[in-house]
């Protein structure tokens, strides 16, 4: 309606401005419309003057068959005439009327009028177009991305807002402009239009404020639903990582068994215990996670059965972890008590019997005063030493177990010797209290090395005391064996061993696991994303076998130091995982190189109170691989006529084997070059540098070949299917990144390879030939002891091949073939 009636005013002005016609429509208007379409009678005022009228009235002619409207038409010739057809108040003062008409008023409020409706129109697709994103949009499940999209989101309803805002008084303006109509006044003459464009802005604002309170309410309740979602998502994640916590620290505590065998055992998981217990307690951040969540319910979160829930569960699971440590704790406790007190007792008798100066026990005062120290003693310690064992299998039943057992009753047989030692050297002082004899005159033992062992025999408090009962009968009988240097290192083995596996432990939780911490992540280097196998290798399945198996079973020589050997027979196949670990570490100080000063390492420290940096613990596998060998060579250097000697050696053996299959495995890793896979060739056997001289027997020489005098440098590994050669290169790079590489050449199939033992000239030389001695090299070794090591290594292969040939082609083999391995 409104586009139409400025088509007609338009039309309107431009008749006027030419001074042709006016044509003046009279139409019935409804109150609040601006143009209903309906004309009755079309009044035509003729110009004035001559040449236009005539003009006028002949073109009205022409045109009159397609003057659409085909309404009847008035032909006026003067203004007074309109007059008389139309009322005075209703024409401009240009047709002899009153009516205050402008038109370039009219088309500012009338445009201005559009303009706000189409403002308000497009506000109210804004607001459902922002509507609709909030309801589509499908929330991520990370707590940076949710707080981004509230962010964003929070930012478009404030604009929008403004947007309303800034429209509203521009609405409030033009409203102010159009003049509210009085209603007090209803027989007051306005315009018509004026009045209902007043309504119609009114309209428009009303609609407009409507919107705005709706839209309020809406994002009150989307912000409400966001920042609960938000939260829900914080208290899920925090309860899941302490549900991870709890469950990693109670599959530990179910590790720790609630009982022990003896002493040192006992108090280690007392330590184990206590260890987990301060894990435990960190775990305290559970409270303040359930804290949380309950002030979620209380602020009627939208998941509040879930939460309440979890809260609930949480609860629950730190209590029986808390409570089962307490229960194991109390219960290694009394078992420590018990066996440190019988202990104890049976130390104690000892210590005062070897204590006691047998020269100065021969006077009657001396036989007197050792006799009262006996007599107190036996008083002090009468509820241990005459301990019935029954009675004591009624009060500490809970804890007993049949090895608990087996060691009360080894105690209490130590504890009869000890009673029958008191027995017997209280009726000696009393004699000697009773009646003089000539003194005996006793002879000390000679001094040795003081001891180093950690055990109660060789506290300060104590003394020489072990010195002082090694060569006495009644040591042996306190003892029931000969205690000699192999003791020292079997209790350095146990302890060490328990060293290395709790520092194992630390840097696993205190850096490894760390990596996957999400409170850390912001601090990780890119480098290291993901790449924990890689800084650590296998390190957990290394921590695996020492915590579950190895340390356990080295526990169990205390008591059978013969068995030390077996142990590390027993499990010889599991030390090969510390191949695979050594084969990684090169990638492994590679990536620490990378990452070292990363803050994420940093912290790391910082918590653990480490003086070194992670590098030094990541030598710790190397290291102890090679503190076993020494140690089983200490223990073989004190155990020579001892039980288990010929499992000591073995074990030696195999650990030195160990050592070189790792030392060989990791030049192997150095190989390059090499057009395959290396592994198929089979496990090293050997690898050395040699000098190197070639030639060719059959075939055409090379000049080249003939022309070698000095020999080549090579460096050979020894595989169970081929002999490659290849040269070693140094790389020259900093201190950190020297390293050496082995560039390969070629290799020779084990299947036709022979060799001849002597060449003259050198006895460090020997040949390897090849195909029929179609290719021949001579090889120097640096000594003697390793051409021979060589050979025989290089024997055991070839005579290995021809049993298995022998196996599947003996038919073959009995014609004689040339070129078959053999030895010269």
């Amino acid at each position: 309606a409104w586009d139409f009636t400025w088509d007609i005013l338009h039309a309107k002005q431009m008749l006027l401005e030419n001074s042709l016609c006016v044509i003046l429509a009279l139409w019935f208007l409804p109150p609040q419309a601006s143009f209903p379409g309906n004309l009755h009678l079309v009044m035509v005022l003729r110009p004035t003057g001559f040449f236009q009228r005539t003009f006028t009235d002949i073109g009205f002619r022409f045109s009159q068959e397609d003057f659409l409207l085909k309404l009847p038409v008035v032909m006026l010739s003067s203004v007074s005439d309109l007059l008389t057809y139309i009322d005075e108040k209703q024409l401009t003062p240009e047709f002899g009327g009153t009516l205050e008409y402008c038109h370039s008023e009219w088309v500012i409020f009338r445009t201005a009028i559009e303009s706000f409706a189409l403002t308000v129109k497009e506000i109210a697709q804004m607001l459902q177009s922002f509507g609709m994103e909030l309801a589509e949009t499908e929330l991520p499940d990370d707590a940076y991305s949710i707080e981004r999209i509230l962010a964003l989101r929070t930012e478009k309803y404030y604009q929008l807002k403004e947007d309303i805002t800034t429209v509203t008084k521009e609405g409030n303006m033009l409203l102010c402009s159009l003049e509210e109509p009085d209603m007090d006044e209803p027989d007051k003459e306005e315009p018509q239009e004026r009045s209902g464009d007043w309504e119609t802005v009114n309209r428009l604002l009303a609609q407009l404020h409507e919107m705005e309170i709706a839209f309020d309410g809406f994002w009150e309740k989307h912000q409400l639903k966001m920042e609960q979602y938000l939260q829900l998502w914080k208290f899920e994640q925090h309860f899941q990582e302490l549900s991870k916590a709890i469950e990693f620290l109670m599959e530990k505590q179910r590790e720790v068994p609630d009982t022990g065998d003896n002493v040192s055992q006992v108090k280690q998981r007392v330590l184990d215990l206590e260890n987990l217990n301060k894990m435990a307690q960190l775990t305290g951040k559970a409270q303040v996670v359930i804290l949380h969540g309950h002030q979620l319910a209380t602020n009627h979160h939208y998941a509040l059965n879930l939460i309440c829930q979890q809260c609930n569960e949480l609860r629950h699971h730190s209590d029986i972890l808390l409570e089962e440590i307490k229960r194991k704790h109390n219960q290694l406790q009394r078992t420590l008590d018990l066996l440190t007190s019988l202990q104890q007792c049976c130390d104690e008798g000892a210590y005062l019997l070897a204590n006691q100066q047998m020269d100065k026990c021969q006077s009657r005062e001396g036989a007197q005063k050792a006799l009262q120290d006996i007599e107190n003693f036996l008083e002090s310690s009468s509820l241990h030493l005459y301990a019935d064992p029954q009675t004591l299998y009624s009060d500490f039943e809970p804890i007993l177990t049949p090895e608990l057992k087996a060691r009360i009753q080894m105690v209490q047989m130590k504890l009869e010797n000890v009673r029958s030692m008191f027995e017997n050297r209280q009726a000696c002082f009393k004699k000697l209290a009773d009646k003089q004899a000539r003194p005996v005159q006793l002879v000390a033992p000679r001094p040795e090395n003081p001891p180093r062992s950690k055990s109660p025999l060789f506290s300060p408090k104590h003394g020489n005391l072990l010195l002082k009962l090694r060569h006495s009968e009644m040591f042996i009988r306190y003892r029931w064996g000969r205690w000699n240097e192999n003791g020292y290192v079997i209790n350095e083995l146990i302890e060490t061993e328990r060293v290395y596996v709790e520092e194992l432990f630390t840097i696993l939780m205190g850096y490894r696991a760390e990596m996957d911490n999400p409170t850390m992540a912001f601090l990780l280097p890119p480098p290291l994303q993901n790449r924990k196998d890689v800084l650590f290798g296998n390190m957990p399945e290394i921590y695996d076998f020492h915590n579950k198996i190895f340390l356990h079973h080295l526990e169990s020589c205390v008591e059978a130091p013969e068995k030390v050997g077996y142990c590390f027979l027993e499990r010889r196949e599991d030390f090969q995982m510390y191949e695979k670990y050594c084969q990684n570490k090169p990638r492994s100080e590679y990536l620490w190189r990378q990452c070292a000063e990363s803050l994420f390492f940093q912290e790391c420290q910082r918590k653990l109170e480490h003086k070194l940096a992670l590098d030094s613990y990541l030598l710790k596998p190397v290291q102890r691989l090679t503190k076993y060998q020494l140690l089983l060579k200490e223990l073989l250097k004190y155990s020579t006529s001892c039980e288990g000697v010929q499992e000591l050696q073995e074990a030696l053996v195999a650990m030195l084997d160990l050592l070189k299959s790792v030392n060989d495995s990791m030049h192997q890793i150095s190989i390059t070059g090499y057009d395959g896979d290396i592994g198929e060739l089979g496990k090293v056997l050997m690898q050395g540098s040699f000098s190197v001289w070639t030639g060719h027997r059959k075939g055409p020489t090379k000049m080249k070949d003939l022309a070698r005098f000095k020999p080549m440098q090579r460096h050979l590994f020894l595989y169970e299917k081929a002999l490659v050669f290849c040269k070693k290169r140094e790389d020259h790079g900093d201190s950190h990144d020297k390293s050496s590489s082995y560039s390969f050449k070629h290799f020779l199939k084990m299947s036709a390879v022979g060799i001849t033992e002597n060449v003259k000239g050198d006895h460090r030389k020997f040949e390897i030939w090849y195909s029929g001695r179609e290719e021949v090299y001579v090889v120097q070794a640096q000594t003697v002891e390793l051409k021979m090591a060589w050979l025989n290594e290089i024997r055991k292969v070839l005579f290995k091949q021809q049993e298995l040939i022998k196996g599947t082609l003996e038919d073959w083999l009995e014609g004689g073939p040339s070129g078959f391995p053999c030895c010269e």
